[in-house]
């Protein structure tokens, strides 16, 4: 290279730098130049897709890092980040928008834990999940934005009360001994939907997603399932019943995770209202029927929390910076989270994974399976714990196994094939529960005023 080019080049390079790492608001247009732009940069460890469009037409995009874009690698876990469900909720919009830009940066520059994180995990980014709402928010800007303009989607419709109602399936099958992960959908859920949701439900059905976090604001605390309280006998809008999880404490160790690595979120005192550690159980803080983390839960392998990161739900371009430096290792430091627990394979006797066996917990009501290749992430907490696999066609298979504080335990299962056995007796009629009916008997969900997730 020509000498006197050597600084000219060094200048744009500077420039490019510092466009990709300025604190904007992006409007749609913007977002998807962002994230291209991304990809441009670090193209052997992103890749961008579509998992479809919003009500008036707009992708939703999905950044995705990994040393194998594209590819899911046997017990590589996967994990995601969903921001602006409510499109007037930007925060968590930009501080994806600045992630991406800082995993791929770091990454060219060799951070050894952020290759290391992007090596070990399949990261998925998706800043906007309600790219409609945020432009009816963004017309009118930080400074006269209403309270609830731009929060619903095109078509009038919270997207955080719109998924398959599970909860109460899961309420009445657990009081009959029914199931408790992989809750089956309605038969007409489809037409209950809006295209948003239709699209992650199909989404998050394609990939084997392990732990997630959607982004909101309104509040600054990270809150974990269940959202929905059990104890139906509330009518209020501001109905506070504790309603922990089978996994209750692993739910709250994320939520600190996250919490604690937070500049202030950890101090409890925030937005004029008190949460210990930063972190709270939905219902405990008010019941929310038909919600995104819920869902994951009880639909897929996923688990979810949601993270209220703002008081201020379209804060002035000025804040973002402050913003995006105390959320950034916090981040990373949820990213990490999924690296813990047991993994493995599951495969029969001529090591052939085995998809969708059931790996199951002594104590713990709440199953997983695994993915297509037969590999299952269990997340769990320090401790000693005995795990069965089965799957239909197999011996069960028992082993106990002791997890750490750091890097997944591995545990294998082989399966050997079941005997043919004389099917069992059937039942009498009438004695058969099932979903469809049991949507009739769904509690309309009730309405609130005020902060809202």
């Amino acid at each position: 290279m020509a000498r006197w080019l050597r600084p000219l080049v060094g200048a744009l390079l500077l420039l490019e730098v510092a466009a990709a790492l300025s604190f904007l608001h992006h409007r749609y247009e913007e977002m998807v130049q962002a994230l291209f732009r991304v990809q441009s940069q670090c193209p052997y460890v992103t890749r961008i897709y579509s998992i479809g469009r919003s009500v008036e037409g707009r992708h939703l995009y999905v950044l995705e890092f990994s040393d194998s874009p594209g590819i899911h690698e046997p017990l590589e876990p996967e994990f995601k980040y969903v921001g602006n469900m409510h499109g007037n909720e930007v925060l968590g919009r930009e501080l994806l928008l600045q992630l991406s830009e800082f995993l791929c940066e770091e990454y060219r520059r060799g951070n050894e834990r952020i290759t290391r994180l992007i090596h070990d995990t399949r990261i998925h980014i998706m800043p906007s999940m309600n790219p409609d709402g945020y432009e009816v928010a963004a017309k009118q800007g930080p400074d006269s934005n209403g309270y609830l303009t731009g929060r619903n989607n095109a078509n009038g419709v919270d997207l955080n009360r719109n998924f398959p109602d599970l909860n109460t399936f899961m309420y009445y099958s657990g009081e009959i001994s029914g199931p408790n992960h992989h809750i089956p959908l309605p038969d007409n859920w489809k037409s209950q939907v809006e295209p948003e949701t239709l699209a992650v439900i199909q989404w998050i059905s394609s990939y084997n997603f392990v732990l997630s976090a959607n982004l909101h604001g309104g509040a600054v605390v990270a809150n974990y399932p269940y959202d929905k309280s059990q104890d139906q006998r509330f009518r209020s809008h501001r109905r506070t019943v504790n309603t922990p999880t089978p996994d209750d404490k692993l739910f709250q160790k994320l939520a600190k995770t996250y919490s604690y690595a937070h500049g202030w979120m950890h101090r409890g005192w925030n937005c004029g209202d008190y949460f210990a550690d930063g972190i709270t159980n939905g219902a405990s803080w008010y019941s929310l029927s038909k919600g995104m983390q819920d869902f994951n839960y009880l639909y897929t392998n996923c688990f979810e929390i949601t993270l209220e990161l703002s008081c201020n739900k379209f804060p002035p371009e000025e804040d973002l910076e402050r913003q995006w430096m105390a959320n950034r290792e916090a981040l990373v430091a949820f990213i990490e989270e999924v690296h813990q627990g047991i993994k493995g394979m599951v495969s029969d006797e001529n090591n052939n994974g085995i998809a969708g066996a059931v790996i199951s917990v002594q104590g713990i009501s709440h199953d997983i399976t695994s993915g297509d290749m037969g590999d299952y992430f269990r997340l769990l907490l320090p401790g000693t714990y005995t795990v069965t696999a089965s799957a239909e066609g197999y011996q069960p298979q028992t082993v106990t196994t002791t997890v750490g504080p750091a890097a997944p335990s591995l545990v294998h299962f082989q399966l050997k094939q079941d005997v043919v056995r004389k099917p069992p007796e059937r039942k009498a009629s009438g004695t058969r529960t099932n979903n469809k009916a049991l949507q009739k008997k769904v509690v309309p969900r009730a309405t609130r005023r005020g902060t809202q997730r």
